[in-house]
């Protein structure tokens, strides 16, 4: 349904997408945004230096997005001059953290539809940031996760996180692209707006966080890869050392379990006991050998509560 807000100085047009078909055709100069505005899907957005002497940006944003279905998602598209804005499928319930008559109360103290836009993004930008402090918090606990429980499940939720950080981050490049496309078309005396400077600088913050965050999520990654080598070349040499200890077992082990008619060492009185003895000591001069050399491997020695290697 059609909605005209007529705030003191620019108005805020709302439509509904299912509507398009009976709902200003008559212009032309948004004509050809509807028909793009149909079809649209995807984040996009258009400048115009002057259309019938106004200046336009208009285009498509995805503004919330499900981490777990690709198509549970949230778009609006947006038609925005001088004094007036267009939106469709941008509802009051968008926004989690103002209230509506709160929000109207703000877009009436802005000075053109431009700032008004701004304001809007900004509170958007802002939902999106307490999504970040959640998401601080999950990966605080992650990064101690690492430290304290270190196994395949840990792994498995460093690239959880690594996901929804991409999709978080993947929603914020579309409001960066619209800050600059806003810069470019220059609008009188929006740049140096309150409005402007403060949304600008807030989708600078969440960039920023997501970039830090990124870095720690792939220090994380990058930690476990060398804990996983680490281990898997540990367990190899433990399999090769302990190969090699038993080896002196198994050759005489083998030797003495021959079946040949001729064999000396089944006379021998104490051929039992010489065999344990020869058995023991060659297996222990063969590890004390190993290990004067160091080639025992870290799994052999006991490990200390909380290594990261256990």
């Amino acid at each position: 349904m059609e909605r005209n807000i007529n705030f003191d100085q620019w108005k805020w047009v709302q439509l509904n997408k299912n509507e398009l078909n009976t709902v200003w055709e008559q212009e032309t100069m948004i004509s050809d945004w509807f028909t793009s505005v149909r079809k649209s899907q995807t984040n996009f957005v258009k400048v115009h230096g002057l259309v019938d002497g106004e200046r336009v940006v208009n285009g498509s944003l995805i503004y919330r997005q499900d981490e777990e279905e690709e198509e549970n998602r949230r778009i609006f598209h947006f038609y925005l001059t001088s004094n007036t804005l267009f939106t469709i499928d941008l509802e009051f319930t968008s926004f989690k953290e103002l209230a509506p008559e709160v929000m109207l109360r703000q877009l009436n103290k802005t000075e053109n539809a431009v700032d008004g836009f701004l304001f809007l993004l900004g509170e958007l930008v802002n939902d999106l940031l307490d999504e970040i402090d959640q998401f601080e918090e999950s990966l605080h606990k992650l990064m101690w996760g690492v430290k304290n429980r270190n196994e395949m499940q840990i792994l498995e939720h460093i690239f959880a996180q690594r996901h929804e950080l991409m999709v978080c981050k993947n929603l914020l490049i579309p409001f960066q692209e619209l800050k600059m496309a806003i810069e470019e078309i220059n609008f009188p005396a929006v740049k140096t707006s309150e409005i402007f400077v403060r949304t600008c600088k807030r989708i600078d913050r969440a960039m920023v966080l997501l970039r830090e965050y990124e870095q720690e999520l792939d220090s994380m990654i990058h930690l476990e890869e060398v804990i996983s080598s680490h281990r898997g070349n540990e367990i190899m040499k433990t399999l090769t050392v302990l190969t090699i200890i038993f080896t002196p077992i198994m050759a005489l082990g083998a030797l003495w379990g021959m079946n040949f008619k001729h064999m000396p060492e089944l006379e021998w009185r104490y051929g039992y006991l010489v065999s344990i003895i020869s058995i023991v000591l060659s297996t222990a001069l063969l590890y004390g050998y190993l290990k004067t050399k160091g080639w025992t491997g870290d799994l052999l020695k006991g490990k200390k509560k909380g290594s990261f290697f256990h």
